[in-house]
């Protein structure tokens, strides 16, 4: 990653702010039925994608049906749903970074491919006053699968791309980023992104 002070921070949500809920229970359900996470949590990410759920263009009805073209996983849809919300843990030192790095006058966003559940996440947390804004795919009409998505959102923060850092814990996401011009960072756990972030952005 190239060493350049940066003024703007992405943060992906579930998987760097919190624990990713839609994963755990996916493995959940894989563990249940004697399937593959791996696999199930692949074709899961395309249904999302394919229904439209994620982008706003189609309903969580959708997605099951999308899914259901690949594996029949026989889970009670309102039961999954309740367990993917609840898998969803706000990492506490996480936070204490997006406003270390307000307090130092950043620009510090959430940048995330999610269903309207985020927003059930933000009511039962209240995570967003963390944050100078929240980009949600369900609202934009488009995910991080399209690398436009982050011309798009430096553009709404009046940010430049070599001085906006994009955290995810998805590699193609962050391969994604850095074609587009941002400096990026893989997430594998919070001490070394809470590091890394806070020596890109000078706090240390």
């Amino acid at each position: 990653m190239a060493q350049r002070r940066i003024e703007c921070v992405l943060f992906d949500f579930g998987g760097v702010i919190a624990e990713e809920g839609f994963r755990r229970a996916l493995e959940a359900a894989a563990r249940r039925r004697g399937l593959d996470p791996g696999r199930l949590l692949g074709q899961a990410m395309d249904a999302v994608y394919d229904s439209g759920f994620v982008l706003g263009r189609g309903s969580e009805a959708d997605f099951w049906q999308s899914l259901g073209r690949h594996v029949d996983l026989g889970e009670d849809r309102d039961h999954f749903r309740e367990q993917v919300l609840a898998g969803f843990r706000l990492r506490p030192a996480m936070l204490e970074l997006a406003d270390a790095l307000r307090e130092r006058g950043l620009t510090v966003a959430i940048l995330s491919d999610q269903t309207h559940w985020l927003d059930h996440l933000e009511a039962r947390d209240g995570f967003a006053r963390h944050f100078d804004r929240v980009f949600n795919s369900y609202h934009l009409g488009k995910g991080k699968r399209d690398a436009t998505l982050f011309d798009d959102t430096i553009a709404a923060l009046g940010c430049r791309a070599g001085k906006t850092l994009f955290v995810d814990d998805g590699a193609a996401h962050v391969q994604r980023a850095r074609g587009r011009g941002l400096q990026a960072l893989h997430f594998r756990e919070t001490g070394q992104c809470v590091r890394e972030v806070r020596r890109l952005a000078g706090l240390d």
